[in-house]
């Protein structure tokens, strides 16, 4: 397992990129991705099998990744490039026209690590479960995993996807809501409340865990416990308690950082916030 020190250094490099880059174009979403750092930073460096160079399509033999909740794309992409999927320094094409890193995931310009559009929100589960089935199908045994928003899951289509989950027992799916409780009109319990969201999952027929997310330690301990659950029959539920803005305190908690860029002053607080760990690009 990689040392704690140099997850808290990924982290915190990736939380800089986020910050700087929606900066840079005035665009995108910080809030989410500020609260789905660790998240991230787990997955690429204890958790996923994959591999960044050759990287193919189809992912055979390796863990899938499906980020549904594709608008907190600035951290996926720091995490992608920190993790040597493409270079650190194309981080500066975020958002700009004709480049690969758009502010929603794409697939047409080839980003590598990326399998799906996503953005659309309601629609990654439905995919995972495909490439679960079709793992089973080619006797691969790897993981597929997918990350979901909680006000994504007021979407019909999740729920549909929950339930054939269960009925065909897709045991090689490991899912996981980033439960900030926070959406773009406001708060979660404001907008459309979701009562209670593990007893909503256990009811479906999945396994149900619950961690602190902006935890390190708890959450790789809680994802490798989800591996082993996996093959039982049953898909797993990761809910991922976090804060949206965790690491820049002015975005903490207000669903006002879902959608908006800091200006120049609070780009450089957030930086003194978040010191230099890996390298800027």
């Amino acid at each position: 397992m990689t040392e704690l020190t140099t997850l808290q250094a990924f982290a915190t490099q990736m939380r800089r990129d986020i910050v700087r880059m929606v900066h840079a174009v005035q665009s995108g979403h910080p809030g989410g991705s500020l609260g789905c750092t660790e998240f991230f930073t787990v997955l690429y460096n204890d958790i996923l099998r994959h591999q960044a160079e050759p990287w193919e399509m189809d992912g055979t033999g390796q863990d899938l990744l499906f980020v549904s909740n594709g608008h907190i794309s600035p951290a996926w992409y720091s995490a992608l490039a920190r993790s040597g999927y493409f270079p650190v320094s194309e981080l500066n094409t975020f958002r700009k026209l004709n480049t690969r890193l758009q502010g929603h995931p794409t697939t047409h310009e080839g980003l590598p690590g990326v399998r799906i559009a996503s953005g659309s929100l309601g629609q990654g589960l439905s995919v995972g479960i495909g490439a679960a089935l079709s793992k089973k199908l080619n006797n691969d045994d790897s993981l597929v995993y997918v990350l979901m928003g909680d006000g994504e899951i007021q979407e019909g289509q999740v729920w549909e996807a929950a339930m054939f989950a269960a009925a065909k027992k897709v045991d090689n799916l490991i899912a996981t809501i980033d439960m900030n409780g926070q959406q773009i009109d406001g708060s979660t319990n404001e907008v459309m409340n979701l009562g209670n969201i593990a007893m909503k999952w256990e009811a479906f027929g999945w396994q149900v865990l619950h961690m602190k997310g902006n935890d390190l330690e708890e959450v790789r301990a809680t994802l490798l416990k989800a591996k082993t659950m996996t093959g039982l029959g049953k898909p797993v539920m990761v809910l991922m308690e976090t804060i949206m803005g965790h690491g820049v305190d002015f975005m903490m908690h207000s669903h006002k950082w879902h959608g908006i860029a800091p200006n120049d002053e609070q780009l450089a607080e957030a930086l003194k916030q978040n010191p230099v760990t890996l390298g800027d690009y």
